[in-house]
């Protein structure tokens, strides 16, 4: 079970952070991700990590839109993912996500793609303000 929070309103130029907590057996789990979707749009990928950490190579994979503003990470102590949300805009405006795979990519590019994601979370409103 999966529990995100941390949404809130914020103004241009305010730094967020939103938690993903995940309740159950941690060792099924391969990564994370975090997904929004906007009033009016389709769902889209925000972010995810690699669960137990990288093996060499890249463990994180972000959406463009995201690249360079946004932050995920992991307290595996704590079962929870973080989404650092910094700089964000009016676009970003939407209902966060956050969704648990049980299938292990090696590249992590196959992660944005949400039928990868077999475990969601209820979302956590994100609005961003001019």
């Amino acid at each position: 079970q999966l529990q995100a929070s941390g949404g809130g309103l914020e103004q241009l130029g305010n730094s967020l952070r939103l938690s993903c907590e995940y309740s159950g057996r941690t060792s099924s789990i391969d990564a994370v991700g975090w997904f929004r979707q906007a009033p009016g749009k389709e769902r889209e990928f925000v972010a995810a990590i690699r669960w137990g950490g990288g093996w060499g190579g890249s463990d994180t994979v972000y959406a463009d839109s995201v690249k360079g503003r946004f932050t995920i990470s992991r307290d595996n102590a704590k079962n929870t993912i973080y989404l650092e949300m910094n700089s964000p805009r009016p676009e970003d405006t939407a209902a966060y996500s956050c969704a648990a795979s049980r299938l292990y990519y090696k590249i992590m590019a196959y992660y944005t793609n949400a039928n990868v994601f077999a475990s969601w979370g209820q979302g956590t409103l994100v609005t961003v303000s001019s």
